[in-house]
């Protein structure tokens, strides 16, 4: 059973950060449209749900990463290799926050500027 769960959580890890890419680029894509004025309003709206979407994303990454914590299977390289796992996954992670934060910056940056 914990098989499965790890499964599903990762599965929703990657889902959701792949969503909020997704949201990121429709967002900019709205943005670099060239439509009406009279379509301005909708289009603002619409980016704004985006955003909105992309910050659940987050949330679903971060709670479902924090859930892998329970649900890991195990030590199958040995003790070095988990060590260099563990930092090597800090690294990666800090610099996914980066890249999530710098993100939604400029989504938010899109959305409520102008």
């Amino acid at each position: 059973m914990k098989q499965l769960f790890t499964i599903i959580i990762g599965f929703l890890h990657d889902f959701a950060a792949g969503c909020w890419a997704a949201a990121l680029l429709v967002t900019w894509r709205l943005q670099s449209a060239r439509l009406p004025a009279e379509m301005q309003v909708t289009i603002k709206e619409m980016q704004r749900e985006f955003f909105f979407i992309g910050i659940v994303c987050i949330l679903v990454v971060i709670v479902a990463g924090a859930g892998t914590t329970f649900t890991y299977i195990g030590n199958d390289y040995g003790e070095n290799a988990e060590k260099a796992r563990r930092q090597l996954l800090i690294i990666k992670h800090v610099m996914l926050a980066v890249v999530f934060a710098a993100g939604t910056w400029w989504q938010y940056t899109m959305v409520y500027s102008r």
